[in-house]
């Protein structure tokens, strides 16, 4: 990390966690991160469900809730970045404190329960930078109390079609009871036709291109549900999917006072569990379907670990926890050392080579 930051860390990491993470988004707004040196090369693009990625690196949903500094994140070197979650109408989440650094584990147990400022707030903001250059995808989800949550994803899609590079369905938060149900039977499959009419909809009346839906879905899946959910994107045209989400479970968590905590556990425990769901998903999927991974991307090594189970783009948030605001700059410059000893003339072409090796192992759990 950066030697800045490497001072600085003890630091924020003697504030409450949510704290520190409200200091850094000030950072940004104030353009306080620079100097970053970020490498541009075209071996790095990626295209993928119609847009053109300048790498294919992006920061997770998570980090900038409320959209307030996706331009500002961008210039870490992020080739996209994804905002939200976002709900129809204002929620503050569960009571703090609900986010617990693990650090001996480097990673991050949050409770958070989609707390943002709404639609209205984000989609002001999202509408000021329409004419930016960047990619900037909107996550939307349902609010904790709502009668009708699939009606809350056609709100969303139908309010930041116009703002959105993409769109992302969260049905994957264990933070939200009952939301994790939206993954299977006849709710998926309800979910899945409404959000793609609604973009097909909007698409068809402004005579503008359709945004790209991805869905994002859990690590915490059995390969029956995995089949179930392959098959349902399939049939309803989803555009991708995002892999994976949080998982309640506790492996790798040896030691740590925190981890009894409730919540989503993310960052280096979470790399095996997601990177083998990924690799199942590539399968399950086939070989022409978007697969975003996310889940422990720390570093060039997972980052590329991601690629080579199935993944098209890779993102990441608790990385940076550990890792600092100069991460994505070393782990593009990393991408390029391994295409440059491997003389490999596209980052895509390391996709899916060791999906058959992950998935013919032990199952990670």
């Amino acid at each position: 990390m950066s030697l800045l930051y490497r001072l600085a860390r003890p630091a924020l990491f003697r504030l409450e966690a949510e704290r520190a993470h409200g200091l850094s988004i000030t950072a940004l707004k104030r353009g306080l991160v620079r100097d970053l040196d970020i490498p541009v090369d075209g071996r790095l693009h990626v295209e993928v469900a119609g847009i053109r990625f300048p790498n294919p690196l992006g920061l997770a949903a998570g980090y900038d809730k409320n959209a307030e500094v996706p331009d500002a994140a961008l210039k870490l070197g992020f080739g996209f970045v994804e905002v939200g979650t976002l709900t129809p109408r204002p929620q503050e989440g569960n009571p703090r404190p609900r986010i617990f650094r693990l650090a001996r584990s480097r990673g991050v147990i949050n409770r958070l329960g989609f707390n943002n400022d709404g639609h209205a707030d984000a989609a002001e903001r999202l509408a000021a930078r329409a004419k930016k250059s960047g990619i900037v995808g909107v996550n939307v989800g349902a609010n904790k109390d709502s009668k009708d949550r699939i009606a809350d994803y056609v709100e969303g899609v139908n309010v930041f079609e116009s703002f959105a590079s993409y769109l992302t369905i969260n049905i994957s938060s264990p933070n939200t009871p009952g939301l994790r149900d939206l993954q299977s039977g006849d709710d998926l499959d309800r979910l899945l036709k409404a959000v793609v009419a609604a973009r097909n909809g909007y698409a068809a009346i402004t005579a503008s291109r359709r945004r790209p839906v991805f869905v994002k879905v859990a690590p915490d899946l059995s390969e029956d549900q995995i089949e179930e959910i392959a098959d349902a994107v399939r049939r309803r045209e989803v555009d991708g999917l995002i892999v994976s989400n949080t998982t309640l479970s506790r492996d790798g968590l040896a030691g740590e006072s925190l981890a009894g905590e409730a919540g989503g556990l993310s960052g280096r425990p979470l790399m095996r569990r997601s990177t083998w769901v990924l690799a199942r998903f590539r399968r399950a999927v086939g070989p022409d379907f978007p697969l975003i991974g996310v889940g422990g991307v720390e570093d060039t090594r997972t980052a590329i670990m991601k690629i080579e189970a199935g993944a098209d783009l890779v993102q990441l948030y608790t990385g940076l926890v550990y890792g600092g605001p100069h991460l994505p700059a070393r782990i593009l410059k990393g991408m390029l050392r391994v295409l440059d000893i491997g003389d490999i003339d596209n980052i895509a072409r390391l996709r899916d080579r060791r999906v058959d090796d992950i998935l013919a192992g032990p199952r990670p759990f």
